[in-house]
């Protein structure tokens, strides 16, 4: 899958809040006897990374949708 750091400009908040929230459940924090007060993520599944991966074309669409709209051209198209 390749990176397009031309749409970055196009993401909003709520994109982010919505692919946190996706996998927020993989999320495991350490006990709270814990110094670093951070957690691990577990491994996904392979039904989850086809999600995943099913997300992350969408989103690249929807930020595709939004450039076209505002009229901006993506460097790779220059």
């Amino acid at each position: 899958m390749k990176l397009r750091l031309d749409l970055l400009e196009h993401l909003t908040a709520k994109d982010i809040r919505q692919a946190a929230e996706e996998s927020v459940h993989r999320f495991k924090p350490e006990p709270n006897f814990s110094k670093t007060g951070t957690g691990t993520l577990s491994s996904a599944s392979t039904k989850e990374r086809v999600k995943e991966v099913e997300h992350s074309m969408a989103l690249t669409r929807k930020l595709e949708r939004r450039a076209r709209r505002t009229g901006k051209r993506s460097e790779s198209k220059r």
